[in-house]
């Protein structure tokens, strides 16, 4: 079993900064893909980002390309999900996801793991 703890999540303004952090402990060589959704109340878990360790790349949600950046460091089993130029939008419940899969899948029903999420909120 894999365990992802998020954290970071806070209030922030519009055009503000957050990193949000996952921590992976447990059977990390299972998560060779890891990645972020969100959910927003009413609305659908939508794909943010995510990184595969053993492809080294990266993917993007269109809605946070050229504001959002996905790392990790290995070392620490931790992703870090870098989150500039906020907007209300952003809002949402961020989750940590994590997969064995070397492959990215935008859908939330092809990844294993999962943390309970951090909220966000971004005021106008």
């Amino acid at each position: 079993q894999v365990q992802l703890v998020e954290s970071g999540g806070g209030l922030v303004q519009a055009g503000d900064s957050l990193r949000l952090s996952c921590a992976a402990s447990g059977r990390t060589f299972s998560t060779n893909t890891m990645g972020w959704f969100r959910q927003a109340p009413g609305k659908e878990r939508e794909f943010v980002a995510a990184i595969s360790w053993s492809a080294g790349v990266t993917y993007y949600g269109d809605s946070v390309k050229g504001r959002f950046t996905i790392s990790r460091d290995n070392a620490k089993n931790t992703v870090y999900l870098q989150m500039n130029s906020l907007k209300p939008e952003d809002t949402a419940v961020y989750y940590c996801a994590a997969a064995p899969s070397p492959n990215i899948y935008r859908t939330p029903d092809r990844w294993v793991y999962w943390g309970k999420g951090t909220l966000v909120t971004v005021s106008s």
